[in-house]
This record gives C-alpha cells, sequence and structure tokens, in this order.
C-alpha cells in the first residue's frame, strides 16, 4: 500500500512540475490588414505540410505576402512571396524554392479548413495556402488540409468579399502583417 501511496505521490508531484508549455497546443496567429485569423494544426493528418508552415512562419516568410486570390462562396488564397511586390501579374506563381509531397488525407474541405495550394502535380506545394469560406468537398483527396480556423473567421469572410480583378487578386492588397506560431 505504502508503495502506491510513493508512486501516487511521484506521479502528481510530476505531473504538477512539468511547464503549462508542454500541454499548450501550438496554433497560428495570422495578423491581417484586416483583422487576425488564428489556425489550429492537423498534425495528425498531415505532419509533413504542418511542419513545413511552422518553419516558414518562424522564418518570417508569410510576413508582408498577401492574400492575393479571393473567389467568394470558395476560398481565399495567400503565402505567395511574388505578392510582396507591386506587380500583380507575377502573384500565385511564387514559393519557398521547393515542394514538399502530397499528405491528403480523410479531412473534409468544409468551412474554416486550411488547405496547401498547389499546380497539377499533386507532389508541387510549397507555401501557398488556402482557407475555405464555404464547403468545398470537391477538393478532398486532391489537395492536402493541414488546419483549421478556430478564430477569425469574420475576417476571412472580410477578406473574400474585398473588390477584385478579373484574376481574383483583389484590388487592394490584403496583407499578412506577421503569420507567427504560439502556445494557446
Amino acid at each position: 500500500m505504502r508503495k502506491c501511496i510513493q508512486l501516487a505521490a511521484l506521479f502528481i508531484f510530476s505531473f504538477l512540475t512539468v511547464p503549462y508549455a508542454a500541454f499548450a497546443e501550438e496554433i497560428a496567429v495570422v495578423e491581417t490588414s484586416l483583422g487576425t485569423i488564428e489556425l489550429k494544426f492537423l498534425s495528425d493528418k498531415a505532419p509533413g505540410h504542418v511542419a513545413n508552415f511552422k518553419k516558414l512562419s518562424t522564418e518570417g516568410f508569410y510576413n508582408g505576402t498577401t492574400f492575393h486570390r479571393v473567389i467568394p462562396g470558395f476560398m481565399i488564397q495567400g503565402g505567395d512571396p511574388n505578392s510582396k511586390d507591386d506587380d500583380r501579374r507575377n502573384d500565385g506563381t511564387g514559393g519557398p524554392g521547393y515542394s514538399i509531397d502530397a499528405e491528403f488525407n480523410d479531412t473534409k474541405h468544409v468551412r474554416g479548413i486550411v488547405s496547401m495550394a498547389r499546380s497539377r502535380d499533386p507532389n508541387s506545394a510549397g507555401a501557398q495556402f488556402f482557407i475555405c469560406v464555404a464547403d468545398a468537398t470537391f477538393l478532398d483527396g486532391q489537395y492536402t488540409a493541414f488546419g483549421q480556423v478556430v478564430s477569425g473567421m469574420d475576417v476571412a469572410d472580410k477578406i473574400v468579399a474585398v473588390e477584385r480583378d478579373a484574376r481574383d487578386n483583389p484590388l487592394e492588397k490584403v496583407v499578412m502583417k506577421s503569420v507567427k506560431i504560439v502556445n494557446k
């Protein structure tokens, strides 16, 4: 009996002395010119994409990029380094200089899901991502869902409603001022 009490006390002590951060969930905080969007990660579904997004965010890669493609009833897309300049013609063509392999999973592309953009090659994702502002389940199994909006869908709705040109590029830039990974 005494041994059980000692083990229980040791377990409780070790639990209480573990730093809070060890139990905190990492999220991305996307500060835009129209407000803040917070994303939780689907690490169990797309670990490589989550690690890539965190790496780029930590390096400041996304800071100053824009949401360069907005389609009402569908999604907002951003993360292209080419969107930092004033030449809107090249927006949507840039990346980090490498590609990552697809991690298609069973996550449904519904409102609030964050997924990686890519070209026709399924293994061509790199940095650009999109947030579904409406259900888009026709993308299931073809794009890698790696996150979900937990706060700020009203901001995504503001972004998708801005005036845009014939290429769905906002007439006035919607800038990602910063993308930070924080414990919540």
